[in-house]
């Protein structure tokens, strides 16, 4: 099988079982949305859930997996078995000890990240936003093994598990909500109960996995290792590099914190449904393209790792450009089925739909984003990424102050978007100088082919759209089939008119899907 073909057939496993978490992730916040709509307890949910979050998604999912995945790899290629055992286990316990000592701080220093991060909150919701936080960052502890174990199970090109992960997450939330309410005289420390609940489940999960693989970690105190310290050099400059969204997104919720009841609630949901294309397939990508550019580097193939990039760049394109034009014309439906009932009123939807507008605008460039991120690291390259990542934060810091007074909080989304392509333009020119060339021309090539297919499928959707009348909230029938019409017909639309115009992408995924099935399509 080509290395392409690998990428495709792991993304496609990724994106499977992402697809199944991200559903009941949108049934979460569906039902968070009808509980708690997007007034005062849903901003400071979201502010006291966000910091945790960000250093999960700074430390676990950005630069511990990113760094560790790289030096794992390389153990399993060129050393005995036994010696990458040795490594993980090595690890998990140094992390281990790092993560308590960070989720002891990030409790006892609360207040002052708090204050930090949401300014502009009043008294009275400052003073809860720092107890939902100090309830919880025990999350952290959890889901960073979590990440590492990721790690582990994805070098040695296990994806299912990792992906189903977030399930549990889900559910714990879910049923807390549900549930958990009438235990609590502050209703909405449920979702703090659920947060920290769903972070075990998930660690617990990836458990039997890691034993299958005979990779279950014990403790191993042997920290003068050179594969850590390669692993911990490589991370120290990643954190920033790979938490540049997540930096920015803390960013914008700092100045979000000044402007009216429920912006920051607003940019969360609309900041959810981005999310939808981008976890579903293009961290599936980033995902599955990491172990495979980390071989080739290895290997010295750079051939095979320039086509490995190009190939994920392309298809990200391929799926994130149609994702664009699609919540474009379809924002305002989606956010009516998804979130609109109970608490959760038409003002709420019409300030989400906004900051979904200007969200949407950088979709392409935080995939892209991804996947060059990925080559750098591959490489083993850390410091890039850290100088360009500091200047795309500088990029949306002023993007903030340039954009809150006319746009409000949609000011604040497109000034993320707009610091998400100065990154990727940045990434994108020094690695093409560095690699003399990945194949830009057949990525532009492929681009123009997919905003061409785009087009015809945008107009379609948004006809059908104007089927039902989407004024008032709730799922009905009516509005059910026509935006399931919608989006089937649009996909449909938009293959058949990349098949037409011969992308790529879509000729490579017909030829698997023949290989897979031994039909025609």
């Amino acid at each position: 099988m080509t290395g392409a073909k690998n990428i495709t057939k792991a993304a496609s496993i990724v994106g499977g079982a992402t697809f199944l978490s991200r559903i009941l992730g949108y049934i979460r916040d569906a039902v968070i949305a009808a509980f708690f709509g997007a007034g005062t307890y849903a901003d400071v949910f979201f502010i006291a859930y966000r910091i945790p979050n960000f250093f999960r998604r700074l430390v676990g999912e950005g630069a511990l997996t990113i760094s560790f995945i790289p030096v794992f790899t390389e153990e399993l290629t060129i050393g005995p078995r036994e010696r990458a055992k040795t490594l993980a286990s090595r690890t998990f316990t140094f992390f281990t000890i790092i993560l308590a000592a960070l989720t002891i701080a990030g409790i006892i220093f609360a207040e002052q990240i708090v204050e930090i991060t949401a300014p502009g909150f009043a008294q009275n919701k400052l003073a809860i936003t720092i107890s939902l936080t100090k309830w919880m960052f025990p999350f952290l502890f959890f889901i960073c093994l979590v990440a590492l174990s990721m790690g582990v199970l994805n070098s040695l090109k296990h994806f299912t598990a990792p992906a189903l992960s977030p399930v549990w997450f889900n559910l714990s939330m879910i049923g807390s909500t549900i549930f958990l309410i009438p235990f609590f005289k502050q209703p909405v420390y449920a979702l703090a109960f659920g947060v920290v609940f769903g972070g075990i489940l998930q660690f617990l999960y990836q458990l039997p996995y890691l034993k299958r693989y005979d990779m279950f970690p014990r403790l191993d105190f042997s920290f003068n290792d050179s594969a850590i310290k390669k692993i911990v050099l490589l991370m120290l400059p990643a954190t920033l590099a790979t938490g540049v969204s997540q930096i920015n997104i803390l960013i914008t919720n700092r100045f979000a914190s000044g402007l009216k009841e429920g912006s920051i609630s607003y940019l969360y949901y609309a900041d959810r449904i981005v999310e939808l294309p981008m976890g579903v397939f293009v961290l599936a990508v980033a995902t599955a393209v990491l172990p495979s550019m980390s071989e080739y580097a290895i290997k010295k193939d750079w051939s095979g790792f320039k086509e490995s990039l190009s190939f994920a760049i392309r298809l990200v394109t391929f799926i994130t450009i149609p994702a664009t034009i699609g919540l474009l014309v379809l924002g305002g439906p989606i956010v009516t089925m998804l979130f609109q009932r109970g608490a959760f009123g038409h003002e709420a939807t019409q300030g989400t739909v906004y900051a979904l507008y200007f969200f949407s605008i950088g979709l392409a460039a935080f995939g892209g984003g991804r996947i060059l991120i990925s080559a750098f690291y591959s490489l083993k390259d850390t410091v890039t990424p850290v100088k360009i990542g500091c200047i795309a934060v500088v990029a949306n810091i002023l993007f903030c102050f340039l954009l809150i007074s006319p746009l409000k909080h949609g000011g604040l989304a497109l000034a993320t978007s707009l610091s998400s392509i100065v990154n990727l333009l940045l990434l994108f020119l020094i690695l093409r100088k560095r690699l003399g060339g990945i194949g830009g021309r057949k990525i532009l090539n492929s681009a123009v082919k997919v905003v061409v297919s785009s087009i015809p499928m945008g107009i379609s959707v948004y006809a059908i759209s104007l089927l039902a009348d989407w004024s008032d909230g709730g799922i009905t029938i009516l509005r059910l089939l026509v935006l399931s019409l919608a989006i089937s017909l649009g996909v449909l639309c938009y293959l058949l008119f990349a098949r037409l115009f011969k992308s790529p992408e879509m000729a490579f995924l017909t030829d698997m899907l023949m290989e897979r099935w031994g039909k025609p399509l």
